[in-house]
């Protein structure tokens, strides 16, 4: 790209995490092993052996003291090092890597090179996006132990100097799992999608972020300048210093818009003035939805909207809105399964679900059953590939092929279910018939639970995930059978318009604002409502601004969302009555169009928050 050092550049990028920011970027680059084809002699394979294996020591007690300091604070971060370490010790990596050492008198650094790759490009063709993902973590481990054979010291984003934006090709996950969250402004990268271990972390602490932009590196001018530039005074985060950035002129400043997806590079006046303006707006509605924190959610008259917490582990972190949340509408226990390399044991689940129960003493916790397939696949678990995996054999159906597997996770959440107040909940459940089934396998866990003389909760509910058009039409029929419900948007919403969520190519297609969406809803809600069960809203439109008061104004009081939405809906809740938001969600059902109920819900937002 020609340009001046100081020339004002715009680029575009994928927004994962809201927000406003400008400041300093730091470049960061993360050791890049430099490894070209080599061989030894025959007589040397035994000290070859040994150099490979002290190496492997050293980053195992890298990857240990990573861990360790990490372990207390934060579970699912330290987590990432131990999966790590099994990579570091997996049996058939090592294997390789010996035999290319000893038979094919590799250098150590070349061989463990070429077989990681291997692996790494194997997995990075999948078209699981899931799976690609775990690609880095292959490359990070493979670069960890190459930079121990080369005795070079570790280096990563643990101490930032002073607050800044961290620009970086893309970010490895022990880089998000280290990182120095207190002077991190925003995060943008070159690489990385919407489920990358950046987006994860910037969405789970509430930091601006822009991924894949094409032509960072280049649009922020030599790799020296960019680094010195990032020497920011730590004061710099509070929001008058950040605006004093957009005062300055010169390399290194920029703007980090993660609410439109924009990228400005050394902005120039007229752009500086204009963030300087939307930034101080920006803060003081981010001042005000955070005086909701720990408000009671009721609406403008007084109505009592119970405000659930979607989660997928049971860090600390995870929990964190435990104290301002009346109960867990959804926790994706699928990810236990993912974050290691085999089959979590019945007594582990246990010791995970107890946590979660615990920490909310007595206020209802629904754990969904394993969720895996579609876009989710466990390494461990043999699946047949599919052409279309979405409308194959995931979830519940997985589960009936594999009672063990579902017998054990049932096991555990029985005898946890003593430690507080747990519902289950059913994915993917397509007709009564899988509900029956499901049912008859409970009643046979807890028969052998009883046998064996362990105590369980008997007021334990049992539920389902609408998600498919098929069970929400028999919405009449299902409420009297279930003991509640949550209504899974984001696969309903893929299903009712047959719309791959995932496939970028019909992105266009997949559309959350669509009027039947709504009409479907409404008409499981008053079903559920005519049978006095609870129904719920789990999926991304519970925590969405716009859509919040069309779902109280179909008859929804419950609703879940993840950690970081909760003070935002809180806030749009006291600012309407019931009788607005039935209104308004009469009116969206009247809508014909995607555009036009988005239209309808913008123009309601702003009439509302327009007031404060």
């Amino acid at each position: 790209m020609d340009k001046t050092q100081n020339e004002s550049i715009s680029l575009k990028g994928n927004p994962v995490s809201r927000g406003i920011a400008a400041g300093r970027v730091f470049w960061y680059e993360p050791f890049v092993p430099d490894i070209k084809e080599c061989h030894i002699e025959a007589a040397g394979t035994e000290a070859a052996l040994r150099k490979y294996e002290e190496a492997v020591a050293a980053a195992r007690k890298e990857l240990q003291d990573v861990y360790e300091s990490l372990k207390e604070e934060d579970e699912h971060r330290a987590g990432i090092f131990l999966a790590h370490m099994e990579i570091l010790e997996d049996e058939m990596l090592d294997e390789e890597i010996r035999s290319a050492i000893g038979e094919s008198l590799s250098e150590p650094g070349w061989a463990a090179e070429r077989v990681y790759s291997n692996y790494a490009k194997l997995l990075g063709e999948m078209e699981d996006e899931l799976i690609r993902e775990r690609a880095a973590d292959i490359m990070d481990v493979k670069n960890r132990l190459l930079r121990c054979f080369q005795g070079v010291p570790q280096r990563n984003l643990s101490r930032l100097p002073g607050a800044v934006i961290v620009a970086a090709h893309d970010l490895l996950p022990s880089d998000t799992a280290t990182i120095d969250r207190e002077n991190v402004l925003a995060i943008v990268t070159e690489a990385g999608g919407a489920t990358s271990h950046s987006a994860i972390l910037a969405k789970g602490f509430g930091i601006p972020a822009l991924l894949g932009i094409k032509g960072l590196k280049d649009a922020l001018g030599r790799e020296e300048a960019a680094t010195a530039a990032c020497e920011v005074p730590g004061e710099m985060r509070a929001a008058t210093a950040v605006g004093n950035v957009l005062d300055e002129a010169g390399a290194g400043v920029a703007v980090v818009d993660a609410l439109d997806g924009v990228l400005i590079v050394n902005p120039d006046k007229d752009t500086r003035e204009h963030y300087f303006k939307r930034l101080g707006k920006w803060e003081e509605e981010q001042r005000l939805t955070r005086e909701f924190l720990r408000r009671e959610p009721l609406t403008k008259d007084g109505v009592r909207i119970e405000i659930g917490q979607n989660i997928g582990s049971a860090a600390r972190e995870a929990l964190a809105a435990s104290g301002y949340t009346d109960f867990v509408g959804l926790f994706r226990t699928e990810f236990l399964f993912m974050e290691k390399e085999s089959m979590p044991t019945e007594e582990e689940q246990f010791v995970a679900y107890c946590k979660v129960l615990k920490a909310y003493g007595g206020r209802p916790v629904t754990v969904r059953t394993l969720d895996i397939g579609g876009d989710k696949t466990l390494p461990y678990l043999e699946q047949e590939k599919e052409e279309n995996p979405f409308l194959g054999n995931r979830a519940l159906r997985l589960c009936f092929e594999n009672p063990c597997l579902f017998k054990t996770q049932l096991r555990a959440l029985y005898r946890a279910s003593v430690h507080g107040k747990l519902q289950i909940m059913l994915p993917m459940v397509g007709g009564m018939d899988d509900i029956l089934r499901a049912k008859q396998i409970i009643g046979d866990v807890k028969n052998e639970l009883a046998a064996e003389g362990i105590a369980i909760s008997q007021d334990v509910k049992v539920g389902i995930m609408i998600e498919i058009p098929s069970i929400a039409l028999l919405a009449d029929v299902v409420a009297k059978e279930v003991d509640f419900a949550s209504i899974g948007t984001n696969d309903l919403c893929q299903y009712l318009l047959a719309a791959d969520r995932m496939n970028p190519a019909v992105a266009s297609y997949y559309q959350s604002y669509h009027p039947a969406l709504y009409r479907l809803i409404g008409y499981v809600a008053d079903e559920f409502q005519k049978a006095g069960k609870p129904l719920c809203v789990c999926g991304e439109l519970g925590g969405d601004r716009l859509t919040v008061p069309v779902l109280v104004g179909l008859g929804l009081r419950k609703l879940s969302m993840g950690g970081s939405s909760v003070c935002e809906v809180k806030r749009v809740l006291s600012k309407m009555t019931v009788a607005r938001m039935e209104e308004l969600a009469a009116k969206v059902k009247a809508c014909k169009t995607d555009q036009e109920v988005r239209d309808l819900c913008e123009k309601y937002m702003e009439n509302t928050l327009g007031n404060d």
